[in-house]
């Protein structure tokens, strides 16, 4: 196949992103994802499949406005709640109905406040490459480079291999944004084509991992075992979140586990829980949304860096 038949499903692509790996880079969001983290700031990237999104701020209401439910083929969107406003006036908003809409998108086109819109489109490996080159004296400049996301990127692996394969080809540096949850065929296949991989570890408890996640962790560790054993470069990403991972114990076992990866590990990337994805729930209509906690303070995340510094580690917060 040439790069024109490869295809992928994306959820956005971000330039001059500077907390994806070294450099200003370009990063590539894959959707699709097989853990289910209840403080994931980026619900749209867990499915696999395009989504109907709808942003209540921009939508006018049926009082003024019936194009969406009018232009649906499966009567999928019907009135919903009431928004209460500053005047004795309430405006009442479309809801949809998830089990029969099939995102087609012609709700989209119908709506005139843009309060609708999918999300999820398919590139061909040409189409991003193309995308991708205007960036290029950028990377060279700062010594940047592409990220391949997600998601969990490794979901969609012929495309990943084929996407990094391009930038190899162009002398693109590349670096990859994984959770190490695939087979590790997957990651094997890439290796030669990727300068970093961007490794998520978000709890060492395999027991507390699949109760909170939905997986145990047990692939996630192995594969980056198999990783450093391979040669490969890694930054590990632990994600702080309060009352599940950010306790004196677990960085302890976050330590351990790194220093058996050895030299593969070139830093430590925390990352303190934030809530701002939230929104994001609203938008999809989840049922489940967003764990909300308070972020970890400046103190702790300060402590737990220096915690992992101690064992001879660099360590970033971002």
């Amino acid at each position: 196949m040439t790069e024109q038949e490869f295809t992928g499903k994306t959820y956005d692509i971000q330039g001059f992103s500077v907390q994806d790996g070294p450099g200003i880079r370009t990063t590539v969001f894959l959707k699709g994802c097989p853990l289910r983290c209840p403080w994931c700031h980026s619900p749209e990237s867990q499915e696999f499949s395009t989504e109907l999104n709808w942003l209540e701020i921009k939508c006018l209401g049926l009082e003024l406005c019936w194009h969406c439910l009018n232009a649906c083929p499966n009567g999928a969107i019907t009135p919903g709640r009431y928004r209460e406003t500053d005047s004795e006036d309430r405006i009442q908003l479309p809801a949809v109905e998830r089990s029969l809409c099939d995102n087609c998108g012609k709700c989209v086109d119908a709506c005139k406040a843009k309060a609708l819109y999918l999300c999820g489109t398919d590139y061909s490996v040409a189409e991003i490459m193309e995308r991708l080159s205007g960036d290029i004296p950028f990377f060279e400049n700062s010594g940047g480079g592409v990220t391949i996301s997600g998601g969990e990127c490794l979901c969609q692996p012929q495309f990943t291999q084929e996407l990094l394969k391009g930038c190899r080809e162009r002398g693109i540096h590349t670096a990859v944004d994984t959770s190490g949850c695939v087979d590790f065929r997957h990651i094997e296949a890439i290796l030669p084509y990727t300068d970093l991989f961007l490794y998520d570890l978000k709890c060492m408890d395999s027991t507390l991992h699949k109760r909170v996640i939905g997986v145990s962790n047990e692939l996630i560790l192995e594969n980056a075992r198999k990783i450093a054993a391979e040669g490969g470069k890694l930054q590990i990403r632990i994600p702080v979140i309060p009352l599940f991972n950010e306790s004196v114990e677990s960085f302890q076992k976050f330590g351990d586990f790194c220093l058996e990866l050895g030299t593969s590990v070139e830093r430590i990337q925390l990352l303190p829980y934030h809530p701002l994805g939230v929104a994001k729930y609203a938008r999809l209509q989840r049922d489940t949304p967003m764990a909300v906690a308070e972020p970890p303070s400046d103190t702790l995340m300060e402590d737990r860096k220096r915690m992992l510094e101690s064992l001879g580690f660099r360590v970033v917060i971002h």
